[in-house]
C-alpha cells in the first residue's frame, strides 16, 4: 500500500518530478482515496499501467483559474459529477435543496454546481480550447443519449453534446479506460478512437450502418412520447456485452454514437482493481473541517460482487453496471478485509459484505455465459425462471471465513438482500446463519409496496412472498431466541399507484403492525422503466397507459397514508380516506387507520400510544 495519495496541486506534481500529469481527472466529490469511489478506482488504475494522474476535487467553477492549478494534461481530462448525478444529489424529490452533502468535506453542500459534468466540461474547454476532454460516472452514463430530465420536465439532449465533450465513456469504465489512454498514448487523436467498447461519440456519419440500429431522432422523441418509448427500450434492451448492437441517434447535422457496453470484468479482473494501492480514507486536506462524511459508511464494508439480475423497474443498474453479476474472489475479499483490520480505526465489525444485491454471488444461469441477459424476460419477475441458479453456499462460507478473523467481532449485511431469492433456496443454511451472525437487531427489506397492479409495474414479487420471508424470519429467530426486527421499505407514488392503492398499502401496514420510519417517495431518475413510465404515462413494455400520480398534493397524500400513525399526517390522511369513499377506515375498530376528528386531536395521540413499542419493524 502506497502512504501517497494522486497529487491534488502543482507543488505535489513537482515533488513526483513530473513535467506534466498524462490524465488530469475532475470530480465533483472530494477526493476520497477508496475503492467506493469511482474517482479513486479509475485514478488508481490508471496509474497501474503507468500513467500520470492529477486529481481536482470540486473545483470552484466560477473561477477558471481552478481548471489551471495542475497545467494542461498531455491527453486529456477526465470528468465526473461523483458517485452519485449531481441532481439528484442535489435535491429532493420535491426538489426542494438538500440540507448535507456526505460528498463533501463536513457535509457541507453547495460545493459542486448543478448539472456538474456539463459545467466542468464547459470551464475546461474554455481553459484549454484544444485539450480532450472525457466523460465518465454516474451523471454520464445515465444521459449517454437523449433522456427524460425530471427537474427540468423535459427531454434532454445527450448530455455529450451540452457538455461540448470529446468522448463518454459508461458503465463501470474499467476495461474501457484502459483502451482509450493506450489509444491516446499511441498518438491516436481522440476524434479517431470510434472503436471502443463502452464509448459514446459524436460523428457527422455511421460508419458501419449494416450493424447499427437507428434510434429516432431527437426532435421526433421531443414531440411523441410513443417514439421516446420506442428509443428508450432500444437502448434498454442494448446493455448487455453479448447482445447488444450499436445505436445511432441522429440530431440535426450530427449523430451521437453508442458502441456495445464493454465486457464485464472477470473475478482475476475484479481482484485486481480492488488490490490496487488505496489509502481507504479521505485526504487529509479535510481533516480541519471534520473529514468527508461518505466514508463512515463504506470505510469498513467489503464490496463482493457488481452488477444485478433483480430486474426492479426503478433502478439504473440494468443501465449502469449491466445484470451479469461479477464477482471478487473470496481470497481477495479476505485479503481486503485482513488490511482493514490493520487500521487503527477499525472497533471489530465489519459494516457490511455485498454489491448492489447482497446475495447475488454468481450469474444467474448458464446460459449467460454464452448467450447474455435475455433481452425480454426477467430472471425473477413474475416468476422465477427455471434456468435460474439458486445457491448460496460461496457467500455462505466467504461470511463464514471472515467473522472467524483474529479481530473481527460481527459481520453484517448492510446492502440489502433479495428475500425472494433467499426463499427460493431449498437449503436454509443461509437464512439461519444470516439471523444469528449478520443482522444487527433489524434486516431491512424492500417489498416496496404489496399492490398487484403497482408491484406489476415496479417488477417486484407479490405480497404473498414477502410475508411467507417474514414468517419464516420470525420462526428461525424464535428458534435461536433472538429478538430481532424486519424493517421493510416501501414506495410512495410510483407509477400504477393510485389513492386506493396506496391505502391497501396502509391497511396491510396497520394489519401488520409496521410503522416505517422513512418513506421512498418514487424519484424519476434516467435510465430506468419507471421514469419512462413517469414522463410517458405508457408502460414501455406493453404500451398501454399507466396511472401516474404527479400532482405534489396526491404524492404528499401517498406518503402520508404509508405513515398513517403519525399524528402530522392526520389531515392528508383524513382527506385521502374521504376523497376515495373510505370512511370505512376512521372510526375505532381494529382495522381502522384513523380515530374520528376532534377539536384537539387527542383521540389520534392516544391511539398513537396504544402501539407496542415491538410494533416498530
Amino acid at each position: 500500500m502506497t502512504d501517497k495519495f494522486l497529487p491534488m496541486t502543482k507543488e505535489e506534481i513537482a515533488e513526483r518530478n513530473w513535467d506534466q500529469p498524462d490524465f488530469i481527472l475532475i470530480s465533483g466529490d472530494a477526493y476520497v482515496d477508496h475503492p467506493s469511489f469511482g474517482a479513486a478506482i479509475i485514478g488508481r488504475l490508471l496509474e497501474a499501467y503507468g500513467f500520470k494522474v492529477g486529481i481536482i476535487a470540486q473545483p470552484d467553477w466560477k473561477n477558471i483559474n481552478e481548471f489551471k492549478k495542475q497545467g494542461k494534461p498531455l491527453h486529456g481530462f477526465l470528468i465526473t459529477s461523483g458517485n452519485i448525478d449531481s441532481m439528484v444529489n442535489h435535491y429532493t424529490v420535491a426538489k426542494k435543496r438538500r440540507r448535507a452533502d456526505a460528498y463533501s468535506p463536513g457535509g457541507k453542500t453547495g460545493l459542486r454546481p448543478d448539472r456538474a459534468a456539463i459545467v466542468y466540461a464547459q470551464k475546461v474547454r474554455e481553459a484549454y480550447p484544444d485539450t480532450s476532454i472525457i466523460l465518465g460516472g454516474i451523471e454520464a452514463s445515465l444521459r449517454r443519449l437523449a433522456h427524460y430530465d425530471y427537474w427540468d420536465d423535459r427531454i434532454r439532449r445527450s448530455i455529450l453534446l451540452d457538455a461540448k465533450a470529446d468522448l463518454l465513456i459508461y458503465g463501470m469504465a474499467e476495461k474501457t479506460i484502459i483502451e482509450v489512454a493506450q489509444a491516446l498514448q499511441s498518438g491516436l487523436a481522440i476524434s479517431d478512437i470510434t472503436y471502443v467498447r463502452g464509448t459514446v461519440y459524436r460523428s457527422p456519419q455511421i460508419s458501419n450502418p449494416v450493424d447499427t440500429l437507428i434510434l429516432p431522432n431527437y426532435e421526433e422523441i421531443c414531440n411523441s412520447k410513443e417514439l421516446f418509448v420506442k428509443s428508450f427500450m432500444a437502448q434498454y434492451r442494448n446493455t448487455d456485452a453479448i447482445s447488444a448492437v450499436t445505436l445511432a441517434e441522429p440530431y440535426l447535422k450530427s449523430y451521437v454514437i453508442q458502441n456495445p457496453p464493454a465486457e464485464p470484468l472477470s473475478t482475476e479482473e475484479l481482484d485486481m482493481i480492488y488490490r490496487l494501492p488505496f489509502i481507504r480514507t479521505d485526504h487529509p486536506v479535510y481533516e480541519k473541517v471534520g473529514g468527508v462524511p461518505a466514508i463512515n459508511e463504506v470505510k469498513f464494508s467489503l464490496v463482493s460482487s457488481r452488477g444485478c439480475f433483480g430486474g426492479c423497474s426503478f433502478c439504473s443498474l440494468h443501465f449502469h453496471q449491466g445484470r451479469i453479476v461479477q464477482t471478487r474472489s473470496s481470497e481477495a475479499v479476505i485479503e481486503e478485509a485482513k488490511t482493514m483490520i490493520t487500521d487503527p480505526d477499525f472497533k471489530s465489525y465489519i459494516h457490511d459484505v455485498g454489491g448492489p444485491t447482497a446475495n447475488f454471488r454468481q450469474k444467474a444461469c448458464q446460459k449467460q455465459e454464452k448467450y447474455g441477459s435475455c433481452l425480454d424476460r426477467q430472471c425473477l419477475y413474475p416468476e422465477p425462471c427455471e434456468n435460474l441458479l439458486i445457491d448460496h453456499s460461496d457467500y455462505l462460507e466467504l461470511l463464514r471465513r471472515l467473522r472467524s478473523l483474529e479481530g473481527v467481532k460481527k459481520v453484517f449485511i448492510r446492502s440489502g438482500i433479495r428475500h425472494d431469492y433467499l426463499l427460493l433456496d431449498k437449503d436454509d443454511h443461509f437464512f439461519k446463519e444470516l439471523c444469528e451472525h449478520h443482522v444487527s437487531g433489524q434486516l431491512k427489506v424492500a417489498p416496496e409496496h404489496i399492490a398487484p397492479a403497482v408491484l406489476e409495474k415496479m417488477g417486484k414479487p407479490a405480497k404473498e412472498i414477502y410475508l411467507a420471508f417474514k414468517k419464516q424470519y420470525k420462526t428461525i429467530n424464535q428458534k435461536l431466541n433472538i429478538e430481532q426486527y424486519l424493517v421493510p421499505y416501501f414506495m410512495s407514488s410510483h407509477p400504477g399507484s393510485d389513492l386506493n392503492a396506496a391505502i391497501e398499502l396502509a391497511v396491510f401496514i396497520r394489519k401488520h403492525e409496521h410503522m416505517p420510519e422513512q418513506v421512498q417517495d418514487f424519484y424519476p431518475t434516467p435510465g430506468t422503466l419507471s421514469t419512462c413510465m413517469f414522463y410517458t404515462e405508457l408502460d414501455p413494455r406493453t404500451m398501454q397507459s399507466v396511472y401516474v400520480p404527479k400532482s405534489p398534493h396526491e404524492k404528499a397524500m401517498q406518503r402520508a397514508l404509508i405513515q398513517f400513525r403519525n399524528p402530522k399526517n392526520y389531515r392528508l390522511v383524513y382527506e385521502a380516506l374521504q376523497k376515495t369513499g373510505r370512511s370505512d377506515l376512521i372510526g375505532y375498530g381494529r382495522r381502522c387507520l384513523l380515530k374520528p376528528q376532534t377539536g384537539n386531536r387527542t383521540v389520534q395521540k392516544k391511539n398513537l400510544k396504544q402501539i407496542n413499542p415491538k410494533d416498530k419493524q
